[in-house]
């Protein structure tokens, strides 16, 4: 469904800690992707997941307050899960055993491409229909952020 669309560099990853970025998946539905940093040197610069908790329809990322990274890690708002950035794996609380959806992108000369043939590029930033209505989680973490 999508060719290959230039969203944003590496350097603004970096710099801003997450970008978030909307796309049409193959279901025709409005889909948030957050771009996170990623450390480790056998990967890219930069990992793109949907921007949901894998325990339950949470943001990961939310409009006014961004996305919580940690050591690596990016924790839900909710429960506190932690899904290692470069992976999505999360080992640890109501989301363990579990990792993100990925959003191929790759990198080159520190420009980040969407490159997924289920997704096509919508805009930057949320999605403009509010599918959780609640305007934020609930918080029942034992993390405090």
């Amino acid at each position: 469904m999508s060719d290959r669309h230039r969203l944003t560099s590496v350097e603004t990853v970096e710099a801003e800690g997450t970008w978030l970025f909307t796309v049409r998946d193959n279901y025709d539905e409005d889909t948030e992707v957050l771009l996170v940093p990623c450390g480790d040197p056998d990967r890219e610069a930069v990992e793109a997941w949907v921007n949901r908790c894998t325990h339950e329809a949470q943001k990961l990322y939310r409009e006014g307050v961004g996305a919580v990274l940690r050591g690596g890690e990016v924790i839900c708002p909710k429960h506190g899960s932690s899904f290692d950035t470069c992976s999505g794996y999360c080992d640890n609380g109501e989301a363990a055993e579990t990792t993100l959806v990925s959003v191929e992108t790759e990198v080159e000369d520190g420009q980040v491409y969407l490159t997924d043939e289920d997704a096509r590029f919508l805009y930057e930033g949320p999605s403009l229909s509010d599918d959780d209505g609640d305007g934020g989680p609930s918080s029942t973490s034992h993390i405090s952020l």
